[in-house]
């Protein structure tokens, strides 16, 4: 017995493999695939790591939301209580022209006294210029105090220029970022002209006129008061020199061509926000052209994040007429889709368009740094935003003419078109003449 106990083969038994545990992804992991998501953003979050930029960005971009708002407004609230465009066109137009006047004035006051010390003052005056346009229109006052009261908002400080003006005191010593920096500022410049017209519009059509203008000036007020007292990131006051006067910007080498160019891009602005109001007006979508507006915005605005990624191959100077070329190409688009097809043809037609405009402005802006001296920047971009101003002024008058006058907004869109056509052909013939003293290098 024991034998064969001893020689039967001893089985063991059948060994089971261990279920395999489903892996488990870490904190680490999910942390690590996150950060690689947003790597491309890497330039962008480089910028904002430094310390109060989330603070005074945030603050500015409540402050510059009725640069989408204001106009819109004034338009809207004007033209539907005196049933003209061309008035409306008007208004708003000496209303830019006054600011483009007086702008580079009270920018000079801020590079002399401060940020803190002009901007609040400053916009108290121009929001109780915009209350005062309310109430006469509200009331049926004349026409002529439409004009004043309009242009006592000139006192408008240059909100992208003070928020550009810290980015450049922040990272002058680093091209790179400046450039980054440039790219936001133009894409929430955009983000503003987004979101300012579909608010106004809304609050114009769905509660009173009025509402539009009363809104953008409490928020103006509000984001100004909140950016001022941001005070570790205010750039420090321009040393006043001996002979007590400074040389203007306007005499430096280089920028009056540039200026002219940021004025017929101005026209392109004022012209095409009034022409889609009007085509929208007569196509029986007077609440959607604040939608079609914010479609060209919004092209505007995710290409100047684009641009902003990555540094641009080139001179700026060099980058600055095709950018201009290309703006005057796809702002025939708007035109031929609002002759021959309709609002859905128009809103693709002004999303295309606003692609190009971004680089145009962020290349320009660029320029203005490189050429301005660092005692004189608020003053330098404050004088190519009152050529925006001027031309917004001249394309607002422009294209509510041609609503009245060439038979539809149709056949209006030319002006835009012509505008832009007219910013290609100065910036090609500046690009041929060198300035006599070479910029400072610029991204």
């Amino acid at each position: 017995m024991i034998l064969f106990l001893a020689a039967r083969p001893v089985t063991s038994p059948p060994v089971r493999p261990a279920p395999r545990r489903a892996r488990r992804r870490t904190p680490s992991r999910r942390r690590a695939r996150f950060r690689s998501l947003l790597r491309p953003l890497a330039p962008y979050r480089r910028i904002f790591a430094a310390p109060g930029t989330r603070a005074f960005t945030a603050a500015n971009l409540l402050a510059r939301l009725p640069m989408g708002m204001l106009s819109v407004s004034a338009v809207l609230m004007i033209a539907g209580s005196r049933g003209s465009y061309a008035l409306a066109g008007a208004v708003t137009a000496t209303g830019l022209a006054a600011t483009a006047l007086a702008g580079p004035w009270t920018a000079r006051l801020v590079d002399r006294h401060g940020q803190a010390r002009i901007a609040v003052p400053a916009t108290a005056l121009a929001v109780l210029g915009s209350l005062a346009l309310l109430l006469c229109v509200h009331y049926g006052a004349p026409d002529w105090t439409l004009f004043a009261c309009y242009a006592a908002t000139a006192t408008t400080p240059n909100t992208g220029g003070l928020s550009r003006a810290r980015w450049a005191h922040l990272f002058r010593d680093d091209p790179a970022a400046r450039h980054t920096a440039n790219s936001f500022e133009q894409a929430a410049d955009e983000l503003c002209f987004l979101l300012g017209p579909v608010l106004a519009t809304l609050l114009c059509t769905t509660l009173a006129p009025e509402a539009g203008t009363a809104v953008a000036a409490a928020l103006l007020m509000t984001g100004v008061l909140l950016f001022a007292a941001q005070r570790r990131t205010e750039p420090p006051v321009a040393p006043v020199p001996a002979a007590g006067r400074t040389r203007s910007p306007l005499r430096l080498p280089g920028l009056p061509p540039l200026l002219a160019t940021f004025l017929a891009t101005g026209a392109v602005f004022g012209s095409l926000e009034v022409v889609t109001i009007a085509f929208a007006d007569r196509h029986g979508l007077r609440s959607a052209a604040g939608a079609l507006l914010a479609l060209q915005a919004a092209g505007s605005c995710a290409a100047g994040l684009v641009y902003g990624l990555r540094r641009q191959p080139g001179r700026a100077r060099h980058r600055f007429p095709v950018c201009t070329v290309a703006m005057a190409a796809l702002m025939l688009l708007p035109l031929l889709a609002a002759t021959a097809g309709g609002p859905a043809t128009l809103a693709a037609a002004l999303l295309l368009a606003g692609m190009a405009t971004a680089p145009t402005m962020v290349t320009g802006m660029g320029l203005v740094q490189s050429l301005t001296p660092p005692g004189q920047l608020n003053e330098g971009m404050t004088l190519a935003v009152t050529a925006l101003l001027g031309g917004i002024a001249a394309g607002s008058a422009g294209g509510g003419w041609a609503v009245d006058h060439l038979g539809g907004a149709g056949a209006a869109y030319g002006v835009p078109a012509a505008a832009a056509a007219l910013a290609a052909a100065v910036a090609l013939l500046a690009a041929r003449r060198r300035p006599a003293c070479p910029p400072a290098p610029v991204s």
